[in-house]
Parts: C-alpha cells; sequence; structure tokens
C-alpha cells in the first residue's frame, strides 16, 4: 500500500477498533480518501489515543466527525458508530527510532472542506502519493 504524503484530505472513517493497551490504549483507525479526486479510493489507518491526556484529541476527531452527539455526552464511544463517518483530517508524518508514523494533526467538519482546500496552499491540499 502506498503512503499518503502530508496534507488536508476529505475521508471516511472505513473501520474503527479499540484496542487496550496498558499504558496507552487506543482506536485504530482506517480512513478512505474521498478528496482530493486523485487521491480518492485510497485508504490509510491511523491511532488516535484514549489516554487522560489524549483525550481531548479524541472529542475534538468525534465532534467534527458528526459522532452522535447523545453518545459522546454519555461518554459512550462505539466502534460500529465511528464506521461511516465524515470529516477532513490533517495529516502528517514523523519519524521515530527509523520509523516513519502518520500523526492525525487536526480535524474539521467534512462541510468545511471546500472552504478549508481553497484557503491553503496546492502542497498542503493536495498530498501525492508516495511509492
Amino acid at each position: 500500500m502506498a503512503e499518503v504524503r502530508d496534507g488536508l484530505l476529505l475521508v471516511r472513517v472505513e473501520t474503527a477498533h479499540h484496542r487496550w493497551d496498558s499504558r496507552k490504549p487506543f482506536y485504530l483507525l482506517r480512513f478512505s480518501i474521498l478528496e482530493p479526486k486523485e487521491l480518492a479510493g485510497h485508504s490509510f489507518a491511523g491511532r488516535l489515543y484514549c489516554t487522560p491526556r489524549a483525550l481531548w484529541k479524541l472529542n475534538w476527531f468525534l465532534r467534527d466527525f458528526g459522532y452522535d452527539a447523545e453518545l459522546l455526552g454519555q461518554d459512550e464511544v462505539d466502534d460500529k458508530n465511528l464506521v461511516g463517518l465524515r470529516g477532513v483530517v490533517k495529516i502528517s508524518h514523523i519519524v521515530v527510532n527509523g520509523s516513519t508514523l502518520l500523526n492525525l494533526d487536526g480535524f474539521a467538519p467534512a462541510s468545511q472542506w471546500e472552504k478549508l482546500s481553497d484557503a491553503l496552499p496546492a502542497s498542503a491540499t493536495h498530498p501525492e502519493v508516495m511509492p
């Protein structure tokens, strides 16, 4: 599978799985790219951690991707309810101990895609697939 370069993407959640780790529990998410058109159909995976220090980011993702507000208000996250959610994600890559890791840096509602993609340079909104 090819790796997607840093930038903004309009995506849909294809799969979501909660993974328990005693130090850093997380959600493993597989996203399908909807926009930009030249990347439509490609996918990538990312993690959202569930540690107390990282819950703000998980909540940001859930809110901007339109997760059920009632469930969110009850602090309930169901993997099945994540599948199909759409939104904008900003990704970047970092190298840690020789391994390249994908970061989910930010989120926005899908309705903001046009506005965000028009406001940024082409390189930020039109990432390419790396071989």
